[in-house]
């Protein structure tokens, strides 16, 4: 026997009333997501610049208004927050400039290397990326005690071998930014050299053997196979490893201590003074947001970059 629809089952039947509801389906897998970023991420940051905007200091109960003083001030010769502001900024351009090329082209070198088939390959990957595993206060602490200039085992060991047993690994220029930049490294080169092992696996083997069958050498072959190949993966690389090092704390903080004076004081050590320590709230977030339009300045720059290099 024939069966006939009702116009209301019918309608519900048809691809555009399963295209809407596929669209709320859409929306319910993302509104964990949706919370999570709008409560750690959106309102933390809408808060910050009410915060910015005033006098603040949560231990007392008035917070005057002052609008744009706090950014005022970080632009103002004269200002109390100037001089060690920069300065701070400084120190972290010195350290992001130094880093960032070493954090970028050392992984690639490892990754190449582990990348070749060899007995222990799997040993040695585990053995770089193991450093990563542990916290900035284990690496803090570890490296504040072998380059201690007195009773550190590196000045000890120079000594014996006849060369100068008295650097100041963490007391005194250039060696606090050889100290610095050389424990960054060593902690986290094991994940960048992941990260491009990941892409140089995605790179299909064919076009090795056809850059071969051309005459093309190692030489060649890295430059125009590997490195375009792994172009999404070094824009990756470079951005989030700038983005890490311009936001350097716990190194200077624990090995250094901002020495020598205030030379080693990142910007997020300087803020992080201002706000927790000085309980000025208002100045901390003003330069946290200065600081914030450095860093987002400069991933667009690489992100042009990259996209130039591409379309070139």
């Amino acid at each position: 026997m024939a069966t006939t629809l009702s116009p209301r089952r019918a309608t519900r039947s048809t691809p555009a009333a399963r295209r809407r509801g596929g669209g709320w389906v859409a929306y319910l897998f993302m509104l964990p997501y949706l919370v999570i970023f709008g409560g750690f991420i959106v309102l933390p940051a809408v808060y910050g610049i009410w915060i910015s905007l005033h006098d603040y200091d949560f231990a007392l109960p008035v917070k005057p208004w002052v609008g744009l003083q706090n950014y005022q001030d970080l632009f103002s010769p004269g200002s109390r927050v100037y001089s060690e502001f920069w300065e701070s900024m400084r120190a972290t351009g010195i350290f992001t400039v130094l880093s960032v090329p070493c954090l970028v082209v050392i992984p690639l070198g490892l990754a190449l290397l582990l990348n070749r088939k060899f007995p222990g390959r799997t040993f040695f990957r585990a053995i770089f990326f193991l450093p990563y595993v542990l916290g900035v206060a284990v690496i803090g602490l570890l490296a504040r005690y072998i380059l201690d200039p007195n009773i550190g085992v590196v000045n000890y060991y120079l000594g014996k071998v006849g060369l100068s047993h008295t650097i100041p690994w963490t007391t005194d220029l250039p060696w606090v930014w050889v100290t610095l930049v050389g424990v960054t490294v060593w902690w986290t080169l094991g994940f960048n050299a992941v990260i491009y092992l990941a892409g140089l696996q995605d790179i299909p083997p064919e076009l090795y053997e056809a850059a071969r069958m051309d005459g093309a050498g190692k030489v060649q072959q890295f430059r125009h196979v590997t490195l375009p190949g792994l172009r999404p993966v070094l824009v990756f690389v470079v951005t989030t490893t700038l983005l890490a090092s311009a936001n350097m704390f716990g190194q200077s903080f624990l090995i250094t201590k901002g020495a020598p004076g205030n030379a080693t004081r990142t910007a997020i050590a300087y803020i992080a003074d201002e706000g927790l320590v000085s309980f000025r709230m208002g100045s901390a977030a003003a330069m946290s947001y200065v600081l914030a339009l450095f860093l987002l300045v400069v991933s667009l720059v690489v992100f042009r970059l990259f996209r130039e290099k591409e379309a070139a």
